[in-house]
């Protein structure tokens, strides 16, 4: 993912949010997101893109999504409700209520504005349903 700041984004991903570092050089880092690889790579002049309306909100395009399991997702939104420093794109909520696809939802911005979605299903067989 391109970040303006690569320390500042280090901040965030590994101190913020807690995810462990991997290895890293002059101008990228790997953090390990909830067993996943994720990088990040400072470019300058990186664009955090527009946004598409889904469910009453506008969803930002492009974005980065985490799929967590129900209890881990609660667990993460109370971390970071103590956390002042956390910029919600769309509060923690209940996305497609009652539908097929219902899911808990979540949009952060990091410091370079890129954003990031944790979410999760009650029902995991629901992740591609339509």
């Amino acid at each position: 993912m391109p970040v303006n700041d690569l320390a500042a984004a280090r901040a965030f991903y590994g101190t913020t949010l807690g995810f462990p570092e991997g290895r890293s050089a002059e101008r990228w880092v790997d953090f390990n997101v909830y067993g996943h690889q994720f990088v990040i790579h400072e470019i300058e002049g990186a664009d955090s893109g527009g946004a598409n309306p889904v469910d009453g909100h506008e969803v930002p395009v492009p974005h980065y999504g985490v799929v967590l399991p129900w209890e881990a997702w609660h667990a993460l939104v109370e971390k970071l409700r103590r956390i002042p420093s956390i910029q919600y794109i769309i509060e923690p909520y209940l996305r497609f209520e009652g539908e097929v696809g219902e899911q808990a939802t979540m949009f952060l911005a990091d410091p370079s504005g890129n954003a990031l979605e944790f979410k999760s299903f009650r029902d995991p067989g629901q992740l591609f349903a339509h």
